[in-house]
């Protein structure tokens, strides 16, 4: 009787040992995020395809699908905005062109704020709570030199750590003149997280030929977009399109090929069938 019952608690343990080796594997292993939006020949976004409707390429070879999500999934947006010394004049109209967006967003949607000048400031954590987002960006005030790269880099981390689907909208009025990394540092660790990065340059960044070529590049090698307004009119309007382009974002995921080279880009590209559509995403990854 007693050889029965160690037989019985060995074999459980065992099999506990055995669900914990599995439970490890599994959550070690590592996807490849890909956000699409998908646009008819009109320019009108596209929602409520199936799954069956998408085909991935990695480096131009067809990947299994590991997970699915359609426009009507939730968002965990990061916003980042320039709170360095020459924002003084516009704290009035980003205010406004962040809480634009804040009213757009829907309930589920989860969204923090941080701010950045020589350092990065998380002011506002993740949360549902955009009464809360609201209080916390009325709360911001201009000074200090701009380390943009480094604060990208950082939320990108952070965002990292999210499920689901994930965004950083970046807002700055001038150059990078205080980071450690370079843009495309930054631009690397956007990509490894799966973050699509919406880039907002405003006054003197505009005249900035080098930024806005940069900004340029994280957006579109991550999915997201570039935008250039003139006014703070522009400004106001730029947050609420962004959270419209938020509702029409597909993600797609997979398991990189286990011969990848880690240190080696990879291209992606979104297929969608049936049909003549224009399909925006990111264009790569680094599978390290």
């Amino acid at each position: 009787m007693k050889t029965g019952l160690r037989s019985a608690r060995w074999i459980l343990l065992s099999l506990a040992c055995l669900g914990a080796v599995a439970q490890t594997f599994n959550s070690r292993v590592r996807l490849v995020d890909v956000y699409a939006s998908v646009y008819d020949g009109a320019g009108k976004a596209v929602d409520g395809l199936a799954q069956e409707r998408f085909q991935v390429l990695d480096n131009g070879k067809p990947q299994q699908l590991f997970s699915f999500e359609s426009v009507s999934g939730d968002v965990t947006c990061a916003i980042l905005l320039d709170t360095t010394g020459s924002m003084r004049d516009s704290l009035a109209s980003l205010r406004n062109g962040v809480g634009g967006l804040l009213d757009e967003m829907r309930p589920d949607d989860s969204v923090a704020i941080y701010t950045f000048s020589t350092a990065l400031d998380r002011i506002q954590d993740f949360t549902t709570d955009k009464a809360a987002a609201k209080r916390a960006v009325q709360r911001l005030r201009a000074g200090g030199a701009t380390a943009l790269y480094d604060a990208v880099a950082e939320v990108a981390e952070e965002l990292s750590e999210k499920k689901g689907k994930k965004a950083l909208v970046l807002f700055t009025d001038g150059a990078d003149n205080s980071s450690r990394l370079l843009a495309r540092a930054a631009a690397d660790r956007a990509l490894k997280a799966g973050v699509t990065v919406y880039t907002i340059a405003e006054g003197d960044a505009l005249h900035e030929s080098k930024l806005l070529g940069q900004l340029q590049g994280l957006a579109d090698q991550t999915g997201g977009l570039c935008y250039k307004p003139h006014s703070p009119k522009e400004v106001a309007k730029v947050f609420v399109e962004i959270q419209a382009e938020l509702k029409h974002v597909y993600m797609l995921s997979y398991k990189p090929p286990s011969d990848a080279d880690e240190a080696k880009w990879r291209t992606i590209q979104v297929q969608v069938k049936g049909g003549n559509f224009r399909i925006r995403g990111k264009q790569g990854y680094y599978p390290n």
